[in-house]
């Protein structure tokens, strides 16, 4: 009983350094906030590209492979640009900002472009498309294409908002505290050898 209450009681600690030394990498590295957002956005995308492909499949309507072409197209540009946009040490660079939001633009654009034609396949008032249990991936790859604009503006956001995050992560306080060597009045290092 005695260990476990050790356990859990180190537990906090740990937890509280963990949350430090993620701080810590942001304060150095805030472009990485946009980049997970990124990330996320590209995970909702590909991973669900089997739905959206049976859905373009299935549907046969205008456009609708270019735009999930599109869409996964720039998502692994824009990885290109925000590495590039972000310099280690340097300042931000502007062009490839403003190109990210306009990939990102572009991207939305062609989400909802998709999902429109979802719509319009479904809602015709000749031949509609009837949903069937074995056709669920229809209603996956809707639901989906709105997660992807979501994620997208958000990362947008992220992107727009970088220097503020850069500024209030830079007002929190991570340094450590080290009471070991509060004792030490001063330290006489003159004797040495």
């Amino acid at each position: 009983m005695a260990e476990n209450k050790g356990k859990k009681n180190s537990f906090g600690p740990v937890l509280k350094e963990m949350i430090r030394k993620l701080l810590v990498s942001l304060k150095r590295n805030p472009q990485i906030i946009p980049l997970i957002a990124l990330t996320i956005s590209l995970f909702i995308f590909t991973f669900n590209l089997t739905d959206i492909s049976n859905t373009t499949a299935k549907i046969y309507g205008k456009h609708m492979g270019l735009c999930a072409f599109v869409s996964l197209l720039l998502s692994i540009l824009s990885y290109v640009c925000m590495f590039s946009a972000y310099p280690k040490r340097k300042k931000p660079n502007l062009p490839l900002i403003v190109l990210m939001l306009v990939m990102y633009s572009i991207i939305i654009f062609a989400d909802l472009y998709y999902y429109g034609r979802i719509n319009a396949a479904l809602t015709r008032e000749v031949n509609p498309i009837v949903v069937t249990p074995a056709m669920q991936y229809i209603y996956n790859a809707q639901y989906y294409m709105v997660l992807h604009v979501g994620a997208i503006a958000v990362t947008m956001v992220c992107v727009v908002l970088e220097p503020l995050f850069a500024k209030l992560l830079r007002k929190i306080n991570t340094s450590v505290e080290v009471e070991e060597n509060a004792h030490f009045d001063s330290l006489d290092i003159s004797s040495e050898d």
